[in-house]
């Protein structure tokens, strides 16, 4: 959990669920809060930002939390006023970016330290983390209760009604649903966006549009190739993926021609790459991420670039370890032969091969805080 000095101003995005409300009454337990999603909170301050200034004592020394500041984004202007005037502090919830980002608004640079909170990490669960109940459930806290279907498919029904009909992002949300059910056959795929705009039998323009909103809600992140000091042909297309295992499952259709290995596979994948990017941002390891395919067809799973040095990950569900497995990982050493290169499996032996680690994935993730710096 992030743990960030309380005299210091801050901006937490994420996910809706995260746990991001919870975090700040854990760490602000005596603010004065403003949640937005209350509908009388919402039109009060809607109608006049500077109202907001009423609301706190003219003496107060604590901190200010605002939940869902994306509903409100004139209330910005408003904080930075009082941060200046007033030295207030203040801890800044959203679970978007989209009209933050796209109407220009002042986010406060210089003023507040911005955090990205993602789903729990191994690291954060411990012992209550397996990997076989991740793969199912997903990372997000409330989906560690026995009644995880139903809040994963609820939590699913959340986004298309409130984030997205009720902030107008799209007036056909019908639409919008086939979309989302379309768009996670293509998960840890190459994106197609005209594939998924003709199976969807909707416009390729108001696809691309679409993927623009899931990542700017921050439920969809696109993974771009890995073209540094490329010495072959390589694909130039991102891959697509949602930001949890469990909410990937909820939103994917299943029909009876679907083989649950293959399903396991990318379900795997979204876990490992979900706990990378919440340890990478945890730890501020500064990686960024990418994937590596040629045209013939050798990958990579994820590569890790940075100024700590290039880390590939090969990612493989079989629980048992075979020589070509290492196959793709070989073939990007020998284009790139600084590189760190890891297996992360479904076996439970832990081995050195041909200078590849070969990690079985339950300490995998329990341990990325070691083998990711």
């Amino acid at each position: 959990m992030l743990a960030p000095s309380k005299k210091k101003s801050v901006l937490v995005f994420g996910p809706r669920g995260t746990g991001k409300t919870t975090w700040t009454q854990v760490y602000y337990p005596d603010a004065l809060r403003f949640d937005l999603l209350d509908s009388e909170t919402y039109r009060d301050l809607l109608a006049k930002p500077n109202r907001l200034a009423n609301y706190i004592p003219p003496a107060f020394e604590g901190q200010v939390v605002i939940d869902e500041i994306q509903r409100i984004p004139e209330l910005l202007n408003e904080v930075h006023r009082l941060i200046e005037a007033r030295r207030l502090v203040f801890v800044l919830t959203g679970s978007s970016a989209r009209k933050l980002r796209r109407g220009g608004y002042n986010l406060l640079a210089g003023r507040a330290l911005t955090y990205q909170m993602h789903p729990l990490t191994a690291l954060e669960m411990k012992d209550d983390f397996s990997v076989a109940q991740a793969l199912r459930r997903g990372t997000l806290p409330m989906a560690q209760q026995d009644d995880y279907e139903k809040y994963l498919h609820s939590y699913v029904q959340t986004y298309l009604e409130q984030e997205i009909l009720q902030e107008g992002l799209t007036r056909n949300l019908s639409a919008f649903s086939r979309f989302m059910e379309v768009a996670s056959l293509s998960q840890a795929q190459v994106l197609n966006v005209s594939n998924v705009a003709r199976e969807a039998g909707i416009e390729r323009s108001v696809v691309a549009g679409y993927f623009e909103i899931l990542r700017d809600l921050l439920i969809g992140y696109f993974l771009p190739p890995f073209t540094k000091r490329a010495k072959r042909r390589l694909v130039s297309h991102p891959k697509f993926y949602f930001f949890d295992a469990g909410v990937y499952r909820a939103i994917r259709p299943m029909g009876p021609y679907d083989m649950p290995g293959e399903l396991g596979g990318v379900s795997l994948e979204t876990l490992v790459l979900q706990q990378m990017r919440a340890v990478n941002d945890l730890l501020e390891l500064g990686y960024k991420m990418y994937y590596f395919r040629t045209a013939t067809g050798v990958e990579v799973d994820f590569v890790l670039y940075g100024s700590r040095g290039v880390k590939a990950i090969e990612v493989k569900a079989s629980d048992r370890f075979q020589e070509n497995m290492l196959s793709g990982l070989k073939k990007f050493r020998a284009d790139y032969p600084e590189a760190e290169l890891f297996l992360l499996y479904g076996g439970n032996r832990k081995m050195y091969v041909e200078d590849v680690t070969v990690l079985p994935l339950q300490e995998a993730c329990l341990t990325m805080d070691e083998w990711m710096k």
